[in-house]
């Protein structure tokens, strides 16, 4: 009886995992409501499941932007991101693109703190300066 019990809970246990993702939209659905292709998208939240990240405010970055210093607020704020189809993004740690940097290639990254950023950090709440390119 208690076997076929833990059989049937880790069946269940498997069965909720699998197929569980970000909440995320994909590379492809980056773009603007009247069609314009976006580069990237920023995220200000995540959280420790996986299908509540990517929330909260968006910062919305379209291609060819060079950003050297982050929009008013949005400075050691960056908890999720997702780059578009066929685009880049490059971020630094530290103003005027200094401090160790980091490209980031079509697809989404819902947990900048499972990215790391040298020995002993990540990359959330880290970025201070970006630029994004497209083909």
């Amino acid at each position: 009886m208690a076997s076929a019990l833990l059989v049937t809970l880790v069946a269940a246990v498997a069965v909720l995992g699998w197929g569980v993702e970000a909440q995320c939209p994909s590379a492809s659905d980056l773009r603007l409501v009247n069609g314009t292709r976006v580069c990237a998208e920023l995220y200000a939240d995540n959280s420790p499941y996986y299908e509540q990240c990517c929330a909260g405010d968006v910062l919305v970055v379209l291609p060819g932007s060079d950003v050297p210093y982050m929009p008013r607020g949005w400075g050691d704020r960056v908890s999720s991101l997702v780059v578009g189809t066929k685009c880049e993004l490059t971020v630094w740690s530290r103003r005027a693109k200094r401090g160790n940097s980091r490209s980031f290639n079509a697809g989404a990254q819902p947990r900048l703190q499972e990215v790391r950023r040298g020995l002993f950090h990540n990359w959330n709440d880290a970025i201070q300066g970006y630029y994004c390119t497209c083909k």
